[in-house]
């Protein structure tokens, strides 16, 4: 007589099976629904940042010119970089438009700020840098404009094959 227990049997018994049913359907959630708040976290942070800047420009120049003090550069152009980047890399981020490179620039920014502005405040930089890491990484995910431009691609290059044959 076999007493073992089938596969499905197995795995719904009790707490285990239950266990195992819950991280199986966590590994089944698609990237791109995990893309979607990493993207939309980090615009936030930098858009905040950046209306703050040119909300009042002169408070932003002070800052550069008295606290952040970026090396290489001079107060009045780093402060127009900054503003410059986190007023566009952040609609990117949301459009999942040239997500890649727009996660790259601004895990340079957060290492800038991390280095020399403020490294005490590397448990909040840690966590910009780890969601921008996956962002480079992995990209904006299916629903994006990179996506669709990535479909298009592949279809122009397949149509174009074709017509050579």
């Amino acid at each position: 007589m076999n007493t073992s227990a089938s596969p499905a049997t197995r795995d719904s018994a009790g707490v285990p099976g239950a266990l195992e049913r819950v991280r199986r359907w966590l590994e089944d959630v698609p990237y791109s629904l995990l893309a979607l708040p990493l993207r939309l976290a980090v615009a936030t942070v930098f858009w905040n940042s950046g209306t703050t800047k040119i909300a009042n420009w002169d408070a932003t120049l002070a800052l550069f010119e008295d606290e952040y003090k970026v090396p290489l550069l001079p107060p009045d152009f780093a402060a127009h970089l900054g503003a410059s980047i986190e007023l566009s890399t952040p609609v990117l981020l949301v459009l999942g438009f040239l997500t890649r490179p727009a996660a790259l620039v601004l895990l340079g920014m957060t290492t800038i700020i991390e280095v020399f502005v403020y490294p005490q405040a590397w448990p909040t930089h840690i966590q910009w840098a780890a969601m921008l890491l996956v962002l480079l990484c992995r990209g904006a995910g299916t629903f994006s404009v990179d996506h669709w431009l990535g479909l298009r691609l592949r279809l122009r290059l397949r149509l174009g094959g074709a017509r050579r044959d």
